[in-house]
């Protein structure tokens, strides 16, 4: 019985509740801040060091190493720079927050400004919040898609 009450308390206890909650809202104000443009918001939420992973791809302007909280919010401006707005689409399927550690999966899409080219496919982005900042930001695409619509 003993057992039982420590994982009735672990599964339930405040402290973890309130990690996760942490990472939900700063997940949620990343996401508009991106929906938005705000770069300076973004700054904000990315810590000053950064482990972003998102596979090099020599032919994508906007895809590089970054480390820095402002390199990361600048992805998100080249971005936009680099692709037709009115065509850009992103949906989230599941949105999975286990403490500091939250997961999104969904589609994203767009058309290259500079091939007219589109690209589309599934995403997974995992993302670390450690004291209100995002201290993580791995990122899974189709970066075939993507590169073949980059490539003239």
């Amino acid at each position: 019985m003993s057992d039982k009450s420590s994982v009735d308390s672990m599964s339930s206890g405040a402290i973890p509740d309130s990690v996760a909650e942490t990472t939900r809202s700063v997940v949620q104000q990343f996401l508009a801040a991106r929906l938005a443009g705000d770069t300076e918001r973004l700054v904000e939420l990315f810590a000053d060091e950064v482990d972003w992973l998102l596979a090099e791809n020599p032919v994508v302007p906007w895809i590089r190493p970054r480390s820095t909280g402002a390199e990361c919010a600048a992805q998100s401006t080249e971005l936009a720079e680099h692709t037709v707005p009115e065509d850009a689409r992103a949906s989230v399927d599941a949105f999975l927050v286990d403490g500091v550690d939250a997961v999104l999966m969904g589609h994203v899409s767009g058309t290259v400004r500079a091939t007219g080219k589109s690209f589309a496919g599934p995403f997974a982005l995992r993302l670390t919040v450690e004291d209100g900042r995002i201290t993580r930001h791995h990122l899974y695409e189709n970066s075939l898609s993507i590169a073949e619509a980059c490539t003239p």
